[in-house]
């Protein structure tokens, strides 16, 4: 008796919602947190006003994430239970209807017309709505929005990020602390650039190379008006 081998398949689009909250965080807290570093050190050396604007950062910018993100994903949220409760009236009005509306999404996508109806029917059959969900909303269990998950998710790794500048501040002497901060966060950057693409199927050194050009800019610019706002106060 011949058996049919079944490789398991790995598919990363269920790791897109917390994926893209932690990269996003993270890439941020770094970022932000070593711009207004070097900019302050460029402004006034002193370890306190850094440590202090550190600080401050890391615990704004965390709360600024949280509150963005949930509320952006619970208006993805609320837009996903509205679009359901619409086709849920929909499925009890006319079921007829929608069962041809969605061998019709099977037709369009090259199945033949008897064989999309016969699908169309035995899906419905088992759970209606979620297969309205799934191909004609385009709404599925791995890809729906999760408000309170990517809030955490997104200050935890902000916190994280700036942690990492933060503590690069404290550990540097005065004098070095633009150039070590520079560094250690562009580190940094890359290789969270590389782990994000590397758990996402994406291409690494592309990346790497996005996420250290822009956190480059991002500190060079504070760098250079840190320094012009110090020398003329």
């Amino acid at each position: 008796m011949n058996r049919i081998n079944r490789n398991p398949e790995t598919h990363l689009v269920e790791r897109i919602g917390w994926l893209r909250a932690a990269v996003l965080g993270a890439n941020d807290g770094i970022v932000s947190t070593a711009s207004l570093i070097v900019g302050v050190a460029a402004a006034a050396p002193s370890r306190s006003d850094v440590l202090i604007a550190g600080v401050a950062g890391l615990v704004a910018g965390a709360m600024s994430m949280a509150a963005g993100e949930y509320v952006s994903v619970s208006s993805q949220s609320d837009t996903e239970k509205a679009d359901l409760a619409r086709e849920r009236a929909e499925l009890r009005g006319n079921i007829t209807f929608e069962q041809e509306e969605l061998a019709n999404i099977y037709v369009d996508r090259g199945v033949e017309p008897a064989l999309a109806r016969a699908v169309a029917e035995q899906l419905m059959a088992k759970d209606a709505l979620a297969a309205h969900a799934r191909d004609e909303l385009g709404i599925s269990e791995a890809t729906a929005a999760r408000p309170v998950q990517a809030a955490f998710t997104s200050a935890a790794t902000f916190a994280v990020g700036a942690a990492l500048p933060l503590c690069t501040a404290m550990l540097t002497p005065v004098g070095l602390l633009i150039p070590v901060v520079s560094a250690t966060s562009l580190a940094s950057l890359a290789l969270l650039g590389a782990v994000g693409a590397h758990a996402g199927g994406a291409n690494v050194l592309r990346a790497t190379t996005r996420v250290a050009f822009w956190g480059a800019l991002a500190m060079a610019l504070t760098a250079g008006i840190g320094s012009v706002l110090g020398t003329a106060v």
